[in-house]
């Protein structure tokens, strides 16, 4: 264990130098949130049901949601990148446990998430979104957005070994833009077709949107809701653990295999 734990750390270290020498990275990583903030809130709030305030207290855990899915598209870019200039294959001649490149890349893209966090929830407290559930509900909420993260990074990974470009991983990366749209994430999940709601409230953004309401008190009860839209913290939890079960090992022995 401390062999992997020092394995992984040289290769987060890795990662935080080359997002220093990027700092374009941090700054989208940062402002993309916040601009979407704004401009969903002022501009596509102003054609919806509820009032511009209202709507964006709605918004802010959306947001988050849809950052924490985020790690799907850098996940995706950061494998495809070192595996398409031969860093991966290099790393393997290395005698070094083979889960300490994946899992240094994801907690690398963990900790420059938790920073690009920072400016969206001070926007989203400056625009009227307020923390009714106290201190212990906002960390459980900062907690699930993480392990969601988490989760969908060693996905993204898994994409970008096996495609191992970076062009194609960047169009699949655009792809993933629909994502939160077929979601509760932006707008109410209730107020869908029938099988566009179902699609929704079992996307797993929509649950952990609905998580982060919930445990910071701006949930209303949703009627005949999904298992997940209806248990959010649970189905977050399940979600995020059941992802994390199925591709970790997956993008092991992915790694393992090289360019084969």
């Amino acid at each position: 264990m401390s062999t992997l734990a020092y394995d992984s750390g040289a290769v987060l270290g890795r990662h935080l130098q080359r997002i220093r020498h990027a700092p374009g990275v941090v700054i989208l990583t940062q402002t993309m949130p916040v601009n979407m903030l704004l401009f969903f809130g002022y501009v596509f709030g102003s054609a919806l049901a509820m009032p511009g305030e209202e709507y964006r207290a709605y918004l802010v855990p959306g947001l988050l949601a849809a950052t924490a899915a985020g790690g799907l598209m850098t996940g995706m870019f950061q494998a495809s990148y070192d595996a398409q200039r031969g860093v991966t294959d290099r790393f393997l001649t290395l005698p070094m446990s083979r889960v300490a490149v994946p899992l240094g890349q994801t907690l690398a893209d963990l900790l420059t998430t938790l920073a690009g966090m920072v400016p969206l929830l001070l926007v989203g407290l400056a625009v009227g979104w307020r923390i009714e559930g106290g201190a212990t509900g906002a960390l459980g909420a900062v907690g699930l957005l993480l392990l969601f993260r988490f989760a969908t990074a060693w996905i993204g990974t898994y994409i970008g070994l096996l495609v191992r470009n970076e062009e194609i991983a960047g169009q699949l990366g655009a792809a993933t833009f629909v994502l939160p749209l077929l979601s509760n994430a932006y707008i109410p999940a209730e107020g869908l077709p029938g099988w566009l709601r179902t699609v929704a409230e079992w996307n797993p953004i929509s649950a952990v949107a609905a998580a982060v309401r919930d445990l910071c008190g701006n949930a209303a009860p949703v009627p005949d809701a999904a298992w997940p839209a209806a248990h959010p913290v649970a189905g977050s939890l399940l979600w995020s653990l059941v992802l994390l079960a199925l591709f970790v090992p997956l993008v092991v022995r992915r790694y393992a295999r090289g360019g084969e």
